[in-house]
């Protein structure tokens, strides 16, 4: 059986496309652009194919048409148009779509049709960037609002890691060409939220330096084996979930005892929690960061 989301709710349009609730209701009524059903308690439902509607019609509205033009053109044209200005302009905003609408389907090969068509034109480096990054930012604001379940989270991140799997190993035959800092990625004990933390480990690997990926939930006292075998480490995690607000201080005290015998320690950290620290109240040799660009730059 095919259980894919077939019904969505004005907030599911709204979160999914950005255009408000009220604007959504004002096009329907003045413009008749989309025609929900109505539950016995009258409450608006909008169909997959009325989702596919605006989101061509977001990108239409967003690229110079306006809704008035936009209404005249047959229910029928209105990919052809859409297609026509992606033929033209290569839009990133059509993949975004393209890659929700992947997502909210469960459909693994418009995820891969989307991703090679704009491979063919950009670098990884690019489409991460420019189309990865903002899908990423936006799943936390749909999940934490139903838009989608944690199952299409879990969908579309597994497949954007295996992208960066993909192109980061097309990188490690090759051999170090920097040899001033060695870097060890690794995520705190408990926490999973990796996606950023490999996709530093392309970047590290691109840019010629040797990088020690551990992965998810490691305990602090694994990172001791490491200093056995490298004098110039440069540890690297990604704070998303934890260590929670009350801890993440006792964290770096713990971490900073861990090091107290190493020679010229160094630890990057980025994410959600780094909010919660004062740099003035770190130890010298903690670095925080606040986006991944910021780590780049420091490469």
């Amino acid at each position: 059986m095919n259980n894919v989301k077939k019904n969505f709710s004005i907030r599911d349009l709204e979160n999914l496309s950005g255009i408000k609730a009220h604007t959504i209701r004002i096009w329907e009524k003045r413009y008749n652009l989309l025609s929900p059903e109505r539950t016995d308690t009258n409450i608006r439902t909008y169909t997959l194919s009325s989702l596919q509607k605006l989101l061509n019609i977001t990108l239409l509205y967003h690229n110079g048409h306006k809704i008035s033009k936009i209404a005249k053109i047959p229910e029928g044209e209105i990919p052809l148009v859409v297609r026509e200005i992606v033929a033209k302009n290569s839009l990133k905003n059509h993949s975004l779509n393209a890659f929700k609408l992947a997502m909210v389907n469960f459909d693994q090969t418009m995820f891969f049709n989307t991703y090679n068509s704009l491979v063919s034109e950009k670098s990884f480096r690019e489409v991460f960037k420019e189309t990865f990054i903002p899908l990423l930012n936006e799943l936390g604001l749909l999940w934490q609002t139903d838009t989608i379940s944690p199952a299409h989270e879990h969908f579309i991140t597994s497949l954007i890691k295996q992208k960066i799997l993909l192109n980061t190993e097309k990188l490690q035959h090759l051999k170090p060409t920097k040899t001033d800092k060695v870097f060890v990625a690794y995520l705190p004990e408990n926490e999973i939220h990796e996606i950023g933390l490999l996709y530093l480990n392309y970047e590290i690997i691109l840019r010629g330096y040797k990088c020690i990926y551990l992965g998810q939930t490691i305990p602090m006292e694994n990172l001791m084996d490491v200093m056995k075998y490298f004098d110039n480490i440069y540890f690297l995690s990604y704070f998303t979930v934890v260590p929670e607000k009350d801890r993440i201080s006792k964290y770096i005290s713990d971490f900073e005892k861990l090091v107290a015998d190493y020679n010229n320690p160094n630890l990057w950290i980025l994410g959600r929690q780094v909010q919660h620290l004062e740099d003035t109240e770190l130890p010298s040799f903690v670095k925080t960061f606040h986006s991944i660009d910021n780590v780049i730059s420091r490469l």
